[in-house]
Formats: C-alpha cells, sequence, structure tokens
C-alpha cells in the first residue's frame, strides 16, 4: 500500500487537453501538458542550463501563495495558474511522504485563480472562486487544487474538485459556475482515505468536459461554454481515477479517450455515448492518455510496471478480448510491462518517453514498441510526479527534489544539464515563446536564454 502514496502525484499531472487550440508554437499552452496534452513545442530556443536559486536564465519569479500542483497555463500574453490558501498559518505537502492516509487539513480555505504577465510575471488580477472548510481531504502529498486550469481564448476555466467548476472571461469576470458535487477519488471502495481530486476539465469545440471517477457514482460531463448548462452526463461504474481525457480526431470521427481502472474508454465528446472499451482492471490510474502519429497510447496505474496499450481509433464495442489481440485492428501494440505510476508519457519524434516514478527513464520506439534503452536520471534517490515535456530536441524532466533535467531527444541517451530550483516540483511545467514556465512549492518560473 506504500506505493498508493503516489496517487498524490495524480494531482500533478491531471491536466487537461485542448483539441481546438492551434499548435504550441503561436505561444499558446492552454491545458495540462499544452495543446491536446502533446507535451511538446518547438521553435523555442530554451536555455539548456540554468539556475532558480541563483536567478540564471530567470526571466522573472512570481510567489503564488498557497499550496497547488495545477500547472500553468498560457493563452497570448496571459499565464494562469490556481492555488488554494489555506487559514492554517504553515501549511505544507510533503513530496517524499509514504503511505495512503489523508493531511489533517481541516481549516479555512480560498480557492484562486491568477492572471499574470507572461512578459513580466505581474500579477494582473486574481479572483477567489470560493471561501470554506474542505469538502474532501487531501492525501499529505496532494494539495486541494491539483486540476490545471484550461483556455481557449475566451475563456478561463478551473475546477476545484468537490468546491465546483468556475469559468471566467481572460480579464477576471465571472461568467458561470457549476456545482459538480462532492468528488472524492481515493482508496478503491474505502472512503476513510480520501486522496483529493485532481483530473482537469477539457475544451473541445464549444463544450467544457470534465471526467470525474470517485468512489461512488463516477460520470464524465460536457458544460456548454456559453451559458453553463449541462450538455449531456454519462453515469458510469468506475473506480477513482486522476487522469484527464484526451481529444483524437481521425478521419471519420473524434474521439474522448479516458483512463480509468476498469476500462479504457472511446467516447462521443459531442454525446458522451461509449464508442468502445478496453478491459485493463488496474487501481489507481494517473497517467493521461496521449496522442501521436495517429495513436492512442495508455498506461499507468497500481502496481507501477503495467502494461502499454496502443490503440488505433475507430473502434467499436468491447476490444479486450485477449485471445483475439494479435489480430486486432484496434492494437498497434502492447508492452506487457513499462508503464509508468504517475507520469503521462511523452511521445516526441519517433520515440516513446516514459519517465516512472523513480526517475527510470526508458524509451521506445512509438511505432513498434520497441524498447530503445533505460536509464536513471538524475540520482538514486530522485522522485518525480510532473509528466515531461519536450521542445527543440531536449527533453525536460522535473523532479520532486527540485531539479529540472534537461535530455537530449533520440535513441541514445545524453544528460545534458541538471538545473536547481530551489523549490520543490511537483506540477507540469509550460513551454510558451521562449519560456519555460515552472510552478515550483512557492514560486511560479519564467525560464528563458538571457
Amino acid at each position: 500500500m506504500e506505493r498508493l502514496l503516489s496517487l498524490m502525484l495524480c494531482l500533478c499531472l491531471a491536466g487537461g487537453a485542448l483539441a481546438q487550440s492551434g499548435p504550441a508554437s503561436n505561444g499558446n499552452w492552454p491545458s495540462f501538458r499544452g495543446p491536446n496534452a502533446s507535451g511538446v513545442a518547438d521553435g523555442q530556443s530554451l536555455p539548456v542550463a540554468w539556475n532558480g536559486e541563483k536567478s540564471e536564465n530567470i526571466k522573472w519569479k512570481t510567489r503564488i501563495p498557497g499550496l497547488a500542483h495545477s500547472s500553468p497555463v498560457v493563452w497570448g500574453d496571459r499565464v494562469f495558474i490556481t492555488t488554494a490558501i489555506s487559514s492554517d498559518p504553515a501549511p505544507t505537502y510533503s513530496s517524499t511522504a509514504g503511505g495512503i492516509d489523508a493531511a489533517n487539513d481541516n481549516t479555512k480555505h480560498s480557492w484562486r485563480i491568477y492572471s499574470l504577465d507572461k512578459k513580466t510575471g505581474r500579477i494582473l488580477w486574481e479572483k477567489t472562486a470560493y471561501e470554506g472548510i474542505p469538502k474532501v481531504k487531501r492525501h499529505i502529498k496532494a494539495t486541494q487544487a491539483n486540476s490545471t486550469p484550461v483556455t481557449d481564448g475566451r475563456i478561463v476555466a478551473a475546477l476545484f474538485g468537490s468546491e465546483g467548476l468556475y469559468v471566467y472571461d481572460l480579464n477576471g469576470k465571472l461568467l458561470w459556475q457549476a456545482d459538480l458535487g462532492i468528488l472524492d477519488p481515493g482508496y478503491a471502495n474505502d472512503p476513510r482515505y480520501p486522496w483529493g481530486y485532481a483530473s482537469s476539465p477539457i475544451i473541445y469545440k464549444d463544450l467544457l468536459i470534465v471526467q470525474c471517477d470517485i468512489q461512488k457514482n463516477s460520470f464524465v460531463a460536457a458544460y456548454n461554454i456559453g451559458d453553463g448548462k449541462r450538455a449531456w452526463m454519462t453515469p458510469r461504474e468506475e473506480l477513482p481515477s486522476w487522469g484527464t481525457p484526451t481529444i483524437i480526431e481521425g478521419r471519420d470521427r473524434v474521439e474522448m479517450i479516458t483512463n480509468s481502472p476498469r476500462h479504457i474508454r472511446g467516447i462521443d465528446p459531442l454525446t458522451g455515448r461509449e464508442l468502445w472499451r478496453f478491459f485493463d482492471n488496474a487501481e489507481v490510474k494517473v497517467p493521461s492518455p496521449i496522442i501521436a502519429h495517429g495513436l492512442i497510447y495508455v498506461t499507468g496505474g497500481n502496481p507501477p510496471g503495467r502494461p502499454i496499450y496502443t490503440f488505433r481509433p475507430g473502434g467499436n464495442g468491447d476490444i479486450s478480448n485477449k485471445e483475439s489481440q494479435a489480430s486486432n485492428p484496434q492494437i498497434a501494440w502492447i508492452a506487457p510491462r513499462g508503464g509508468p505510476y504517475t507520469p503521462t508519457p511523452l511521445v516526441y519524434g519517433d520515440y516513446l518517453y516514459i519517465c516512472a516514478d523513480n526517475g527510470v527513464l526508458t524509451c521506445y520506439n512509438a511505432k513498434t514498441g520497441e524498447r530503445i534503452y533505460q536509464q536513471r536520471v538524475g540520482t538514486k534517490g530522485s522522485t518525480f510526479s510532473a509528466s515531461p515535456v519536450a521542445s527543440d530536441g531536449k527533453l525536460h524532466l522535473a523532479s520532486e527534489d527540485g531539479e529540472i533535467y534537461v535530455v537530449k531527444a533520440g535513441p541514445a541517451y545524453e544528460l545534458l544539464s541538471t538545473n536547481p530550483m530551489g523549490e520543490a516540483l511537483m506540477a507540469t511545467p509550460a513551454i510558451s515563446g521562449g519560456l519555460l514556465i515552472v510552478r515550483a512549492q512557492n514560486h511560479v518560473f519564467a525560464i528563458a536564454q538571457k
């Protein structure tokens, strides 16, 4: 059960995927890991080396009060970030905590969203979405603000779990809000161990979509961006999960992929109707699905090292017949072991990169599943919750210990630099406009080549 503690790391990767946002090279990083959760933005000219403690190649650094594992998102010249501020004078989370117990965190909180100037880090506005005692406890490694916001240039939406969904315009005006009920993911079927909500909203066309896999009465739902009315809701018998759905736009139809303990599913994002399912039966699903080369990559679950599944879109019904996997047209390849527990994988170029919680980085051929190399990043004790991102031939991996490792992309492992930030790193970085924007325990940093 000690391994289950890692689930709270999910908070940091709980992110969203924006399907209609355009390439990250246009400066927009609108959701967790950027457009459609790809984690890739080329043409950025980011520095190879920097130092957050000594302000080397740090363009700006802005303190954000409270605790959160949500990632920054970017649209144009705005950076959006969320937090939960406790009335406890010394609130904390532990990036190295073990076990499955919840934190003693029952003081009054203020859930807030901030808009920062991307060029300077100056706070342009802050809004309080909700105040009160948390409705659900969190794990000691988690926070009360784990879900990454999402924007499409029209609105920015912040999901604070049981405290609700809040939608603002880009100037901070509250447009509408929705109560999603008590969202209590935790140790499956044991409500004594709540761990905190982390899945993030995504945007598809004019719909804001949420995945809510919780202890009882799990569901996926969509809300009209214009007026906040619920467009559809699909109940489902699922165990708690923390990943975020991802959109794949195929030639014949659009599918929204959800990664959950009992089934991996393809869903029609416009109606909520299930298109296909694949039986997996793995508790504590944290990584989000990713899309590359026209394929769907899904993995994760407890215990760590579970299979890596690669599907082709277009499935119908139950595609999980084990006896026919070799001839199943919906399955591209399966690796029987090697999946991460917390970080979402990354496909960059022809390679699939998987960073395990213990820092073991494995590179695969993304089209065939052939393992290319396996190498530990950092020291033996380094641990990772944040998901890797990539730019201009380099991978960026942020560790819980406070270092960001830059690794050369490609079929041969090469560590280019180790960059201390001076604070624990749980959230996945954003890349926009020549900046690597990093949410650390107390500050948001913008890293840039001087």
